[in-house]
């Protein structure tokens, strides 16, 4: 496995080259016009992202303590070093995608999660606007590589390699990729998919690397240009200053959870998908969908 300078250096070259793309991206858009960044937004990011670093000094920590602990109880070891991490980088995305796919149906992930998807621009900024409560809980999610025989330090840094790939989808500008590329691994047009609010589009593409897993399990969908991507939430929250942007949908939550009758309905306002009700006042994504879809026909 590559020395810890190494992986130092690999990581600082893919951060580097991230901030690089990211101002040229930025440069772009200004001297071609296109709008893509809108400074108040990318303060927004930048304040996510500054907000995510430290909550990520303060768990960390404690994720890998978690993580060499359940490494003591491995019951597989893979000798063969190809192998080793081209098994952990697939399957960390794999748990990675079931990570996403619980933010996306379960209300109470959702209400951490939304952070990432509350702008309603599109650009390398945006990848990192985080989901800053999210290593509170990350690492439940990555306990099974460890019993599988992977480290606790090769975990975290299959995590950060895939988290940066995951930063690089996130442009409008289009990118000419092979077609088989975009059948194995996410692309820009993808993820574009993914953060848009047009109904057709809720909850797919939660790939971060591949997007087999999507294509696997329902959740795929190209990017259609009869259908503009149109970025953000359904809803967007009217007041985006500091504080409310990390909790809206947590005041929006424990609203619903007060006003509603009984424990059982209570419960499932936690568990549910976004937008479940108990009268069926409102509507999940999967509804909206199925609605959408007949008035297609």
């Amino acid at each position: 496995m590559p020395p810890l300078n190494a992986r130092n250096e690999t990581v600082a070259i893919l951060v580097g080259l991230l901030v690089v793309l990211t101002l040229t991206e930025m440069w772009f858009s200004y001297r071609e016009n296109r709008h893509y960044y809108e400074k108040r937004d990318t303060l927004t990011n930048l304040y996510l992202t500054t907000l995510a670093f430290f909550m990520n000094l303060l768990v960390n920590g404690m994720a890998f303590f978690l993580l060499n602990y359940a490494y003591q109880f491995k019951f597989v070891q893979i000798n063969n070093l190809f192998v080793y991490w081209f098994v952990l980088i697939v399957a960390q995305d794999f748990l990675y995608w079931v990570l996403h796919y619980t933010g996306h149906y379960c209300r109470l992930f959702w209400a951490m999660h939304i952070t990432h998807h509350s702008s309603e621009h599109f650009n390398f900024s945006t990848g990192f606007r985080s989901t800053v409560f999210e290593p509170l809980y990350r690492t439940f999610f990555y306990m099974p590589l460890a019993l599988f025989g992977f480290s606790a330090v090769d975990i975290l840094y299959a995590y950060l390699l895939t988290q940066l790939y995951g930063n690089l989808v996130h442009t409008q500008y289009q990118i000419p990729l092979p077609k088989w590329y975009g059948y194995i691994f996410v692309t820009p047009a993808h993820h574009r998919v993914h953060h848009a609010s047009n109904i057709p589009y809720l909850d797919k593409n939660m790939g971060m690397m591949f997007i087999i897993w999507d294509r696997l399990f329902g959740t795929f969908h190209d990017e259609d240009l009869a259908e503009p991507v149109k970025y953000g939430l359904t809803h967007q929250p009217e007041d985006l200053g500091p504080v409310n942007i990390l909790f809206h949908e947590w005041k929006a939550l424990l609203h619903d959870v007060k006003h509603a009758p009984g424990l059982k309905n209570k419960l499932l306002y936690f568990v549910n998908p976004p937008g479940w009700s108990h009268d069926g006042s409102t509507q999940t994504a999967r509804v909206m969908q199925r609605e959408y879809k007949k008035g297609e026909v």
